[in-house]
């Protein structure tokens, strides 16, 4: 008799036991790890918003669109405190939880960048007084693209939740002795969802890069440029490497490729911004 995918034979190969159950947890040193690292991370931004909130008058942090700026930084700790979702015992709550935190949390952040990035332009190009797109500037209908793309995102996760949701899945061929538990998120909808925020970083790619030669004083498109060139390379090394990895490892990669990204976003679009506050105050002036 052949033993089922849960069980294993015994040494005498005369009776079958279940296999050993794993996950990545907080006690594996591996989850230890990411959950530390996503804990500072998060700390640390919390820190960068409470820079700009305490200087919110300066021109350094007014110049940088400080509304835009803070909604950037607190969806930056939500990004970093939802890698502790893929972390633990996981169930159909937190299976649910895991990508509808990530994919809202992460579309709030690339449409900020990229209102970020069409106030640049507007900014420099229609200035001209009694032209309508200055209006629009002056009325902040570049926010709106937040909560639009926000709203697409979580229709989204509607569609998935009610046509296909995430389950619960166990892997018993990655590792011949050990029962793996993880998420199974195989849904068409889910891979829409995931193809429209790859869509949006690569917008805001773009257009950050086609702004990138106008004045240096008050632009940060270079920043955004390059930040979300290493953003769009964390993620398609990612989906390079997931296919080829399994069980703990594979929820391991995808948490690391959040902590990652996300710190490339707060490393190179406010550094440079917290040291002109703190440390060189007269570069602080209008």
């Amino acid at each position: 008799m052949k033993c089922p995918d849960h069980q294993d034979p015994n040494s005498d190969r005369d009776r079958c036991l279940s296999k050993a159950v794993t996950f990545l947890s907080y006690e594996d040193p591996l989850g230890m790890v990411l959950a530390c690292t996503a804990l500072c991370l998060s700390v640390l931004t919390a820190v960068v918003l409470g820079v700009f909130v305490k200087y919110r008058d300066t021109s350094v942090v007014k110049a940088k669109h400080r509304a835009l700026s803070c909604i950037l930084l607190i969806s930056l700790i939500l990004c970093f405190l939802c890698s502790f979702l893929f972390i633990g015992h996981p169930n159909t709550a937190t299976c649910i939880l895991q990508q509808m935190t990530f994919g809202v949390m992460f579309t709030v952040v690339i449409s900020t960048i990229l209102a970020k990035t069409i106030t640049v332009v507007l900014t420099f190009k229609v200035t001209t007084p009694g032209r309508k797109m200055r209006q629009w500037l002056l009325s902040g209908a570049p926010n709106l693209i937040i909560p639009i793309c926000a709203l697409i995102q979580v229709t989204l996760c509607a569609v998935w939740l009610g046509t296909s949701p995430p389950s619960v899945d166990m892997e018993t061929h990655s590792e011949p002795t050990l029962l793996i538990i993880v998420c199974n998120m195989g849904s068409v909808v889910m891979f829409l969802s995931l193809g429209y925020l790859g869509s949006l970083a690569l917008s805001s790619f773009t257009l950050a890069f086609l702004a990138r030669s106008l004045p240096d004083t008050f632009n940060e498109a270079k920043f955004l440029t390059f930040s979300m060139l290493v953003f769009c390379g964390v993620w398609i090394t990612f989906l390079l490497v997931y296919n080829s990895t399994k069980g703990k490892v594979m929820v391991a990669v995808e948490i690391f490729s959040i902590l990652a990204s996300s710190a490339v976003l707060l490393g190179c679009i406010f550094a440079s911004r917290c040291y002109n506050i703190l440390l060189k105050q007269d570069k602080n002036t209008l």
